[in-house]
């Protein structure tokens, strides 16, 4: 989007079961010490590398596949949650 295409404001419905949205703005206004408008950007701007990042530590050869476990369920929320699959196959030539 060209800066010329860039709305004055943007609006984030916080009624009708949307509640939730104003305290997780609050909290995260609280935990940028900004401005309302500033946490949502930074938050936004945010997890794209925080989900990457934990992505590069999941990815890692050196852990085991329970402490992978533990590390996606400890990094999971809401919003985002990390799996971690495991698998084995077969396959075979046929009858010799």
């Amino acid at each position: 989007m060209s800066h010329n295409e860039t709305p004055g404001s943007v609006r984030i419905r916080t009624d009708d079961g949307n509640e939730w949205r104003f305290d997780a703005i609050q909290k995260a206004a609280r935990f940028y010490d900004c401005n309302r408008s500033n946490a949502v950007a930074f938050a936004c701007e945010d997890v794209d590398s925080l989900v990457s990042a934990a992505r590069d530590v999941l990815e890692r050869e050196d852990l085991t596949c329970e402490q992978r476990r533990e590390i996606a369920e400890t990094l999971s929320t809401r919003a985002v949650r990390f799996d971690i699959e495991t698998s084995v196959s077969v396959s075979t030539k046929g009858e010799l």
